[in-house]
């Protein structure tokens, strides 16, 4: 399933129109997923939401590029098993 694209830090991700795909309750899940996503080749990007004080336990969106959504989902459910 792996594209070999480069993940986080490369610029192909500029332009790009991104969609939420998951939403998780902590930071630490959220890297974790990251992680995934971009060891099986998809760009990923994590956006916190609500106010910054909750800092890591805030609920942080997982997004991918709209075109890569479906298999994010493949993947997510593989490793969420929801």
């Amino acid at each position: 399933m792996s594209r070999g694209r480069a993940g986080s830090g490369d610029r192909r991700g500029v332009g790009t129109v991104w969609t939420v795909v998951y939403i998780a309750p902590n930071k630490a899940l959220a890297e974790m997923l990251k992680e995934v996503l971009v060891k099986e080749g998809l760009l990923c990007m994590l956006r916190s939401m609500g106010v910054p004080q909750m800092g890591a336990a805030g609920s942080v969106e997982v997004l991918v590029p709209e075109g890569e959504v479906e298999e994010a989902h493949e993947i997510l459910t593989g490793v969420l098993g929801v």
